[in-house]
């Protein structure tokens, strides 16, 4: 007997509007129709005005600050559970709270942990997102979650530059293993740089492990917020010898003097996805679109379909500058 595949409907929040616009014209569709309205207080509501019922539904809506984006997102996870939705997928195309994924000190949160739990308890039955800040948040949930790679958009933009002394580094030691993989993909060498905290955005010393003479270098990060331990990074390997210096991070965080420091450090371009939207325009920014990789993904969940197929690098990448 065939598989019968339910209607899929897609809804975007604010925080993710213009990208869930992209995901749904890949997919050959247009956006449900739903407002979010606030009480005078500030309080969220979000309304479907269309029928989700039998009907599988993907909430498109990014997490970053401030917490009214997850809260919206919840919101609109109940709201489909109670219009008796048949599946609800959220997907989170940069999930918040990641970075607090253990207890590095005594009396803390694991916020990535806690908002696991309410996206399940709210009644997500899957969570689709993309470049975790540790991979292991995957076992946070006890639903499924579909962990999106960016790689497979980032080096072949990488292979379009055409360096002639590639090297990709890793701008700090929890970063190894993401930057071996773009390395291990691109066939070059890789460098380390090892970097100490006072404090979280606030960096006491750093040097670089490996020969970046003569080399054009390329950092890659999953998340880049204010820029300082990039930038740094980006101004050591250039003392050290280095030809260039590029960074590759998905999440554009950009908080604090992020666009400042970037405009003022030596950094040849930032390469960056549309996962959070860029508050301004820089001439060393570019962002590379990541609807067609999710447009994909959810058309794959939809017919029961691999996921994991699209990891293969294969195709050129929308670059918007």
């Amino acid at each position: 007997m065939p598989l019968q595949f339910n209607t899929i409907k897609l809804f975007a929040g604010n925080a993710s509007r213009d990208l869930a616009e992209q995901i749904a014209s890949a997919n050959g569709k247009s956006l449900g129709d739903m407002v979010i309205s606030k009480f005078s207080d500030g309080e969220i509501q979000p309304t479907f005005n269309e029928s989700v019922r039998g009907c599988d539904v993907f909430l498109i809506q990014s997490t970053y600050a401030p917490s009214d984006n997850l809260m919206e997102l919840l919101l609109m996870i109940d709201a489909v559970k109670r219009a008796s939705a048949h599946y609800i997928i959220a997907v989170i195309p940069y999930f918040g709270m990641a970075r607090q994924d253990r207890k590095d000190k005594p009396r803390v949160s694991i916020g990535s942990k806690l908002v696991a739990n309410l996206l399940t308890a709210a009644g997500a039955h899957r969570v689709m997102t993309m470049d975790l800040h540790a991979a292991q948040i995957q076992g946070f949930f006890d639903i499924p979650v579909d962990h999106l790679d960016a790689s497979v958009i980032f080096i072949p933009y990488i292979k379009s530059l055409n360096l002639p002394n590639l090297t990709i580094a890793a701008p700090d030691m929890g970063g190894t293993h993401r930057a071996r993989v773009f390395a291990k993909a691109l066939n070059v060498e890789m460098v380390i740089c090892d970097k100490q905290r006072k404090r979280a955005n606030e960096i006491e010393s750093m040097s670089v492990i490996g020969d970046v003479v003569g080399q054009d270098i390329v950092l890659i990060d999953d998340i880049i917020d204010t820029a300082g331990t990039l930038t740094k990074a980006a101004q050591l390997i250039m003392d050290k010898g280095a030809n260039s210096v590029r960074a590759v991070c998905t999440h554009p965080v950009l908080s604090g003097k992020a666009y400042e420091n970037i405009e003022n450090s030596v950094l040849e371009e930032l390469i960056v996805c549309d996962t959070i939207p860029l508050k301004q325009q820089s001439s060393k920014i570019k962002v590379v679109s990541v609807a067609d990789l999710f447009s994909k993904a959810i058309a794959s969940v939809n017919e029961h379909g691999s996921v994991s197929d699209l990891f293969r690098i294969s195709d050129t990448p929308k670059v918007n500058y």
